[in-house]
């Protein structure tokens, strides 16, 4: 028989704050998120009415393209505010872990959908360079320009929210893409302006999609690593162990797990192996310490165990 406290072996550790004020910043900060994501929300719907309108009548592909890009953003957006409202909700007997995913699935489809667009422009670009259509260039840098400054502002507003979630960052990169279509579209509208260059036009089409494909394909696999609860990137599992390990008292750690549960919210658990003479207590706090301080694990759940009871081969024991 072992101890008694061996069988209470388990610890759930959270930050030291007290409950009540994290939920206050918590709720603090997704209120300056939705505030953001509205801003970016109408001044997007904006803009991209006036492109479209403004790349019909000047016949120009860097505006239409750039106005397909901005109706997606506009989706994009209202996808990524929605996730916020929905990721809120309290966890149910259904939902253990509440509806944090919510984001993650919500930067996944932006992320796919940033791509597909990519691609379409590529293929209308494409179709272009062979017979460059006649541009009104001059309208077309009017609304170029009135686009940039609005992309700008949407930009410098998400900046702020975007670092520390996955699904803002998936709207701030949308809008990122916009700039660089004003921007492309600027360039393309002078040369064209100056020079009758009209092949410029899809030219800097495909210059614009190519670096949105490159973060959009970033964003996805990031969001695809957290669905599949793979490790995160700033954590080495095995320098993780071994540090572990270190911990006096604890002879081995096996069943090490860590993963992505939303935006900045990791999770690890693990079985530790301790003498028989060792505080339990003890060396639970140490490694709740340890994981949280140095991992920045958000949440941990970890059993102690003597070495009686691992009678199994480890390997073979998940």
């Amino acid at each position: 028989m072992f101890d008694d406290h061996f069988d209470r072996g388990h610890s759930h550790s959270h930050s030291h704050s007290p409950p009540s004020l994290k939920q206050h910043r918590a709720d603090v900060a997704a209120r300056s998120t939705q505030r953001d994501l509205i801003f970016a929300l109408i001044l997007t719907f904006i803009v991209m009415v006036a492109e479209a309108v403004g790349g019909f009548l000047s016949n120009s592909l860097a505006l239409l393209a750039d106005a397909g890009h901005m109706l997606s953003d506009t989706a994009a957006l209202g996808l990524s505010l929605f996730a916020v409202w929905f990721s809120q909700r309290p966890a149910t007997p259904e939902r253990t872990y509440g509806y944090f995913r919510g984001e993650i699935l919500a930067a996944l489809v932006n992320g796919a959908t940033l791509i597909m667009i990519s691609l379409w422009i590529v293929y209308e670009a494409y179709r272009r360079v062979f017979a460059p259509p006649e541009v009104k260039s001059g309208l077309m840098l009017c609304i170029a320009a009135v686009g940039l400054v609005a992309n700008i502002s949407c930009v410098w507003v998400l900046h702020r929210s975007q670092a520390g979630n996955l699904n803002v960052r998936a709207a701030f990169l949308h809008v990122v893409g916009d700039v660089l279509g004003s921007v492309g579209a600027l360039i393309a509208g002078l040369l064209m302006w100056n020079f009758k260059w009209y092949l410029a036009d899809p030219i800097f089409s495909v210059l614009v999609s190519v670096l949105i494909l490159y973060s959009s394909w970033h964003l996805v696999k990031e969001a695809v690593e957290v669905l599949l609860e793979g490790t995160p990137s700033h954590i080495n599992i095995t320098m993780m162990r071994q540090e572990l390990a270190t911990i006096p008292g604890v002879q081995s750690i096996h069943d090490l797990h860590v993963w992505t549960l939303t935006s900045g919210v990791h999770m690890m658990s693990c079985h530790a192996v301790i003498a028989k003479d060792e505080n339990p207590t003890r060396i639970l706090q140490e490694l709740s310490r340890l994981t949280q301080n140095k991992f920045r694990i958000s949440h941990t759940t970890i059993q102690v165990e003597e070495p009686d009871m691992v009678a199994c081969d480890i390997e073979s024991c998940h």
